[in-house]
């Protein structure tokens, strides 16, 4: 019995070997490994290996399933072991809207417009749908804790310590000495107090694929409550892709259009609110470059540092109360 086992193992290894090709794939700053298993040209799927370390991983699926009920578009989701820490998953394969970033804006533009007509079905219906009666809690998906002061500052202390200190090596007296810490506190304690939408939390271009010209979300599983201005800031301030402010402007009103449709307005500070939410997602993200740069020895992500140090200076630019934090930014060249 032993040996036919043997035997059968083998002819399985060699018919795994012979027929399914495996690529592994590069993404992103994550613990989470990928692989795409081909079985012949038109036939693949995508495995996902994620480790234990963070919870968020387990939630995809649940999540994705919870977003294709709401209408907006993800990958279809085959298994999920979640013993082992595995998810077999639809191809959406390798173009996503990073791609086009060096084609014409008139090309670009419709890609975008498509990512943000999926967005704005995720603001305006995805916390209506968790808070309906008759929503199936088997849908309903486990979410992270949601943006509040505390996560606010988070961010702006990751900002100080990756990148200002760690990256830069100033030092913290000449970083609190710069800073006002309470006009900064006062901006956390702002965006907490305003209504909250479910956001993506990392939607920039690299996290939506394209398919026959139409947007697909990937890479949701850290969604949460939170300000829609902040998704939108993640792809309008992406530091993967420039835009120009004229692109930007044309983005945000595509935004608030397809909002109005859904009967949704925008409120008087929008684009106030819009600049506080860049300022906190490019102090994440410089964060995120630093801390993986140099801690996780990721270095590539040390690259995007220059071009979105030059937004935050940009966008701190135009927010009050913040001169100190702007002298700062000067002395950071790359």
């Amino acid at each position: 019995m032993d040996s036919l086992l043997d035997s059968d193992s083998q002819s399985y290894s060699k018919l795994i070997r012979d027929n399914v090709r495996v690529e592994p794939l590069e993404k992103g700053g994550s613990g989470r490994k990928y692989y795409r298993l081909r079985v012949s040209p038109e036939q693949s799927v995508i495995l996902v290996k994620y480790g234990s370390q963070r919870e968020e991983n387990r939630h995809y699926c649940e999540i994705a399933a919870f977003l294709d009920a709401l209408g907006v578009r993800v990958p279809k989701i085959f298994h999920h072991d979640s013993d082992e820490g595995l998810i077999w998953m639809e191809d959406l394969g390798s173009v996503d809207l990073w791609s086009y970033r060096n084609e014409s804006w008139n090309t670009r533009h419709a890609l975008y417009r498509s990512a943000i007509e999926q967005l704005a079905i995720l603001h305006t219906r995805g916390h209506i749908a968790l808070r309906s009666e008759g929503h199936s809690s088997e849908v309903a998906p486990s979410l992270q804790a949601p943006f509040d002061t505390a996560l606010y500052l988070w961010e702006q202390n990751y900002f100080f310590e990756n990148c200002a200190a760690r990256y830069f090596h100033l030092t913290p007296a000449v970083i609190d000495g710069a800073c006002n810490r309470i006009r900064l506190q006062e901006i956390a304690e702002t965006l907490a107090a305003i209504p909250r939408v479910l956001v993506h939390r990392d939607f920039q271009s690299q996290n939506i694929m394209l398919i026959d010209r139409r947007a697909y979300f990937i890479d949701f599983q850290g969604m949460r409550p939170g300000v829609a201005q902040y998704d939108l800031a993640s792809l309008l301030y992406d530091p993967y892709v420039s835009l120009s402010s004229a692109e930007r402007e044309a983005l945000l009103s595509d935004y608030i259009i397809l909002c109005a449709d859904a009967d949704v307005a925008m409120p008087s500070n929008f684009r106030e609110i819009f600049d506080l939410c860049a300022m906190q997602r490019l102090m994440q993200a410089l964060g995120a470059y630093g801390f993986l740069g140099l801690v996780k020895e990721k270095t590539h992500f040390l690259d995007h540092i220059p071009t979105a140090l030059s937004s935050l200076r940009e966008v701190v630019g135009r927010i009050e109360g913040l001169d100190g934090l702007r002298r700062l930014l000067d002395r950071m060249v790359v």
